[in-house]
């Protein structure tokens, strides 16, 4: 059974991402989370940028996403909400170029989350990763 812990409904810009992260960051001090957060802070970088950069959410006047986190267990579930897109579907792209600035944002979550997916929605898609953490209460 999981338990939500928030959400936080932001701009589809990029000045989102680290109102996301701090928004992340004080839900796991409130509710108990005394371990190293650089890993979900990181995940949530990486998955509200990529709703931003490859979503309508980030490419419509007004845009919107929506952070959850959710927790079962040890587990962190995190979801990012968005309009979607026709042209893009998250992926993780395994050949990006060196000076590339882009393209590693999915590996990074597959790499620091246990496990994420994509699933379609009424209003788009959601982007979510699991993070096994160990909680203090």
């Amino acid at each position: 059974m999981s338990r939500f812990l928030g959400k936080v409904l932001l701009p589809g810009a990029e000045s989102s991402v680290p109102v996301a992260r701090a928004f992340a960051r004080s839900l796991l001090e409130v509710h108990g989370y005394a371990g190293d957060v650089l890993a979900v802070l990181l995940v949530v970088s990486e998955l509200v940028g990529n709703s931003v950069q490859h979503s309508d959410s980030g490419r419509v006047p007004d845009g919107r996403l929506w952070v959850t986190f959710e927790r079962a267990g040890s587990v962190l579930h995190v979801t990012v909400a968005d309009c979607g897109a026709e042209t893009s579907v998250p992926e993780v792209r395994r050949h990006v170029a060196d000076e590339s600035q882009h393209g590693r944002g999915l590996a990074l979550v597959d790499e620091f989350s246990d496990k994420w997916g994509v699933e379609k929605i009424v209003a788009g898609r959601a982007v979510w990763a699991d993070l096994e953490l160990k909680w203090s209460a």
